[in-house]
């Protein structure tokens, strides 16, 4: 087994309509808390991760400083959780079953992580 890291992404348009109405967002939160209760439950969740803040700044070669923290069409990393799986597909699997996949506006970025 392994351990692959979900970079969950979003835009701000996306995540904003996602969550649009307290009822939507209580929704969201609940579908959210079953998806990593099913991961934990699986014996694949390793780490519960973190949500990040929608702010920051990209530190470029030559101390070049942009607004951040977005990827491609301003993406943004919106959180991260830890899971183990026995390979990368097996982790995409597990990644298809995302709320923010199924209608959530967003998408998991699946990568291994790598052995110092």
């Amino acid at each position: 087994m392994s351990d692959f890291i979900f970079l969950f992404r979003s835009t701000e348009s996306a995540s904003r309509e996602a969550m649009g109405t307290p009822e939507r967002a209580q929704k969201s939160l609940e579908t959210w808390m079953a998806w990593v209760a099913s991961l934990e439950r699986a014996g694949h969740l390793q780490d519960r991760g973190l949500p990040l803040e929608r702010t920051g700044k990209v530190v470029k070669p030559d101390n070049v400083v942009t607004d951040g923290p977005f990827v491609e069409g301003k993406d943004m990393v919106l959180g991260f959780l830890v899971v183990q799986a026995r390979d990368l597909d097996e982790a995409s699997a597990l990644a298809a079953g995302c709320p923010m996949v199924i209608g959530g506006g967003g998408l998991v970025e699946v990568r291994p992580v790598g052995k110092m």
